[in-house]
């Protein structure tokens, strides 16, 4: 009979077989040159897969702690990931932010190309990139036959990737700027660089026919409605926290802290300009040159200072961190994507840094007082320490748990956790990255209010001064957040669109905070007087990455 890790650590080589995209995000070997198969076949062989591990996991025994909270953790997460097959949301999964589609493109930030091998890879997986639309072209269709589809906002904001990853806004396309890094001399030669040009152009040919499909022909079928109900939105909230939550006390709740950070936001925008309006206040930080940094490279170097100074700050002082957790780059995103950043984390040896991307939108002016907190989610000490120290405990995770165990909630309350704690430590007393954290955490408070609104058709609260009494829907929630955050007009409007096609992924941020938040507060409540902080970052770091149901149970 095999061990529980041995269950756990053959799934990783199961899944990484039928998701060679995945295996290269994890940094597991030996898939670099395959692409995805987005079809319904390979969609229900990953099914059966997860059935066996759970049969598996099922008949084992776990021999001490740890073993049980791998076996627990493994169950928790495969079961939830059967259940959306049977819901057969993989039919039905494009959006603008994270699907088959845009990991045709995505991919290729993650692989190296320091040798001939690894050019290799690369322009055996821009072949794969006809093939891989084409079998997610399979797995639309069909859910159009049947009546499960995507809204029509989607397919709208997905096109125009596609379309810009090619060059057809005027941009340089996106693989040429990637082959522009290739060596004759030193990778492959001639013909190597004859055949990268080949799978390019046929590659650029299969995003913008999958661009004219999406309009041409999916567009006809795709829903009216944005929202997708109660049912399918409890099971996406589930998925992406790993917990069953009360959506009519979260939404209340999001309606609370929203006006907690309002009221905190009037406060400093009094310290950062006396008499001013949080707006007036928000027009300083912005347009001030003294605030803001000039030049795409310039920017990406104080990013890297901010990260490389945090790590000093911090190792040894609030964590304990391993060697290799130290390194960390900061990167700025290709065009075409969504607008916000984000975190990719290391390769299973190292090999590959964790990275920051930061994607500018076109702007060569930063202004930095939103940066700061938005760094510190990313990075150091969200998303980076979380990640990258959950790779060094081989000795005591499974591989299962380094490299795919834990729900995005547990991983973003982690990170938003992060940004408070940064407050509570003294980096933020400059109220410009004060109001930098507080804004952030009004996008994800009304995140929370407007995403469960949205999707379950709720009713803008009696006592509100914004549509009392009015059902939410996809232009209130713009207008809501034009009013309450003081982003970018084009990134408050990504925002909404994301919402309404990853239901559930907006509201994680916030409330895994709060079981974050609770958790440490219920260990304070145990320790007394003898409660340390730093033991708790590591102790909490160290269990393994979870879902939240799991996590409360855990360290509560």
């Amino acid at each position: 009979m095999p061990t529980v890790y041995e269950i756990a650590d053959r799934f990783v080589e199961t899944y990484a077989a039928l998701s060679p995209i995945g295996a290269t995000y994890m940094g597991v070997p030996g898939y670099d040159h395959l692409m995805n198969d987005s079809s319904p076949e390979a969609a229900d062989e990953m099914a059966a897969a997860e059935r066996a591990a759970i049969r598996d996991m099922e008949a084992a025994e776990p021999a001490n702690e740890r073993e049980r909270i791998c076996r627990d953790t493994l169950l928790e997460e495969l079961r939830l990931g059967v259940e959306q097959h049977e819901a057969r949301e993989h039919l039905r999964g494009l959006n603008i932010l994270h699907s088959p589609v845009q990991s045709t493109r995505s991919i290729f930030d993650m692989m190296p190309q320091a040798t001939e091998e690894h050019w290799s890879n690369i322009a055996s997986r821009i072949e794969k990139v006809p093939e891989a639309l084409e079998s997610y072209r399979r797995s639309l269709r069909l859910g159009a036959d049947t009546g499960l589809v995507v809204a029509k906002r989607q397919v709208a904001g997905t096109a125009p990737q596609l379309e810009t990853w090619v060059g057809e806004d005027g941009s340089e396309p996106f693989l040429s700027r990637l082959i522009s890094g290739f060596d004759e001399a030193e990778h492959g030669g001639a013909a190597m660089k004859s055949r990268l040009d080949d799978a390019a152009t046929k590659a650029n040919a299969a995003w913008l026919d999958f661009a004219n499909f999406l309009r041409d022909e999916y567009m006809s079928s795709a829903a009216g409605e944005d929202g997708v109900g109660r049912e399918r939105y409890s099971l996406a909230s589930r998925s992406f926290n790993g917990i069953e939550l009360d959506l009519e006390e979260t939404y209340r709740w999001g309606w609370e802290q929203t006006k907690w950070v309002r009221s905190e936001m009037e406060k400093t925008a009094e310290r950062i300009k006396p008499g001013a309006s949080v707006g007036e206040a928000v027009e300083l930080l912005e347009t001030d040159p003294a605030r803001a940094i000039s030049g795409e490279d310039e920017f990406k170097q104080w990013m890297q200072d901010l990260q490389d100074a945090t790590i000093e700050d911090f190792d040894g002082k609030h964590f304990d961190l391993d060697p290799r957790v130290r390194e960390i780059e900061a990167m700025i995103a290709p065009p075409g994507g969504a607008l916000a950043m984000y975190y990719t984390g290391p390769s299973e040896d190292f090999s590959r840094p964790g990275r920051t991307w930061y994607p500018t939108g076109g702007k060569t002016a930063f202004p930095l007082w939103r940066e700061v907190s938005i760094a510190y989610h990313e990075g150091v000490p969200g998303h980076h320490f979380q990640i990258a120290t959950n790779l060094t405990l081989a000795d005591e995770l499974s591989r299962y748990q380094r490299l795919m165990a834990g729900t995005s909630g547990y991983v973003e309350g982690w990170a938003l956790y992060a940004e408070r704690l940064m407050g509570e430590l003294g980096y933020l007393e400059n109220p410009d990255y004060y109001m930098g954290m507080l804004d952030a955490q009004a996008l994800r408070s009304i995140r929370v209010v407007v995403d469960i609104g949205m999707h379950l058709g709720l009713e803008i609260p009696a006592d509100s001064d914004f549509h009392p009494g009015e059902v939410w829907t996809g232009d209130l929630a713009l207008q809501f957040m034009r009013d309450r955050v003081h982003f970018p007009a084009d990134f408050v409007a990504s925002e909404v669109d994301r919402y309404l096609g990853f239901p559930g992924q907006a509201i994680r941020y916030k409330v895994s905070e709060r079981v974050w938040l609770e958790a440490r507060e219920a260990a304070k409540s145990r320790a007394g007087a003898d409660f340390d902080l730093k033991s708790w970052h590591n102790a909490a770091l160290r269990l393994g990455p979870m879902g939240l149901a799991q996590m409360k149970r855990e360290m509560g």
